[in-house]
């Protein structure tokens, strides 16, 4: 794991999306794995203006979000897939073929989460996935007690969380309480994994989840054990963490981010 601490949440951003253009452009044909939720929204933002005024093009990528919620058809206006649409596909020259979420109202859970997972596979797995994480320290929503070779499947929303997305909704008492996720082996699989974490509110779920030991009470733990993981936090989402000096010392002299330094 290597973490990359930056002044503010909009460079935390554009570094995030800086690198996902880079490996875009490297491979056209890039499976990227997408996140939703307010800490992508700037992400999505930045790559959409790579697009229009870099000539930045997802015409040949293809893309699996984390999840989705459990009884939300794509066309509901608090879907995840509706989400997507509107924050990043509608803007950019992605086809919409190649873009994949889990069906949240399909007929049967189970064999739509299997079904999600072969189609992952098909495709070759996930080269780059975007994470966020959760106040539980959830990534996806792999909530607490998460196993940690976890697959695709339906997972029970925690009380934080639904407090936390109820808000998004026009009646709060329409937050879906569960959601198929991605599991936590699902994510461990992407060949890169790429974590955008910004914020106060931040700072003491990304110390545990960073510094803290592996546990299932925190699936964002797991992360530690993935060969090429890059957790990106600006100053406040950092303040609590211990090896800060350390990870300033990462930014500043590895030369694989020397193309990244202003």
């Amino acid at each position: 794991m290597e973490v990359i601490l930056q002044p503010t949440p909009e460079a935390a951003a554009e570094l995030l999306a800086r690198l996902v253009a880079h490996d875009l452009r490297a491979n056209p044909r890039l499976v990227l794995g997408l996140a939703t939720g307010r800490t992508m929204e700037s992400v999505y933002d930045r790559l959409t203006r790579m697009h229009l005024e870099d000539g930045l093009s997802f015409a040949d990528a293809r893309t699996f979000n984390l999840d989705e919620y459990v009884g939300l058809p794509a066309s509901d206006p608090h879907s995840y897939r509706h989400y997507m649409q509107e924050r990043l596909f509608r803007h950019v020259n992605v086809d919409l073929r190649n873009t994949h979420l889990p069906r949240g109202d399909a007929a049967d859970l189970d064999v739509e989460c299997q079904r999600y997972e072969e189609l992952i596979t098909q495709c070759g797995g996930i080269d780059v996935q975007l994470l966020g994480i959760g106040q539980t320290g959830h990534i996806g929503f792999n909530e607490p007690l998460s196993a940690l070779r976890s697959r695709t499947r339906v997972k029970a929303l925690s009380p934080v969380t639904v407090a936390q997305n109820a808000s998004l909704f026009a009646d709060p008492s329409k937050m879906p309480r569960r959601a198929i996720t991605m599991g936590v082996g699902t994510i461990l699989d992407a060949r890169r994994v790429l974590l955008l974490a910004t914020g106060a509110g931040k700072a003491e779920i990304i110390a545990k989840a960073i510094e803290g030991p592996i546990t299932s009470m925190i699936s964002a733990t797991a992360l530690q054990m993935h060969a090429r993981c890059t957790v990106i936090v600006d100053e406040a989402a950092a303040a609590k963490l211990q090896g800060t000096d350390y990870y300033r010392w990462i930014f500043a002299n590895e030369p694989e981010w020397e193309p990244y330094r202003s």
